[in-house]
């Protein structure tokens, strides 16, 4: 996949949990969790390398425990974990059209602005 799909696909599911948030449907929550989980891996790798934006999607603040969800309080649940999951597709997004950093793969070694500037000694300037 190129940088200029990542790019674009991202953007997608950023418009997709956005319209989740505005309609909540626990079965297109899954179907876009996985979506966006498969892209996220592909375009930054594991998720070892992002897993502090994910410590608490899918765990919604109020939990629901031993019993069904009622439809209010899956549609809160939806909406929740939508918004979180969207806002770590932004930061993604961000990094890349911002920061330019690069995606897994990608030869273009340090982002501007992410060195350790000069090395001592170091006289290539």
């Amino acid at each position: 996949m190129t940088r200029d799909e990542l790019i674009a696909r991202t953007r997608q599911l950023v418009e997709e949990g956005d319209r989740l948030q505005v309609q909540p449907t626990m079965r297109g929550l899954q179907t876009w969790l996985q979506l966006s989980d498969d892209l996220l891996v592909a375009a930054w790798g594991s998720m070892d390398r992002y897993h502090l934006a994910w410590l608490m999607v899918g765990k919604p603040k109020d939990m629901v425990r031993g019993r069904p969800m009622t439809p209010d309080e899956e549609s809160a649940y939806v909406r929740e974990v939508a918004e979180a999951k969207t806002s770590a597709l932004r930061m993604s997004l961000d990094a890349v059209e911002r920061q330019g950093m690069p995606f897994v793969g990608e030869e273009r070694g340090i982002a501007p602005g992410q060195g350790m500037g000069s090395v001592p000694g170091d006289d290539r300037r």
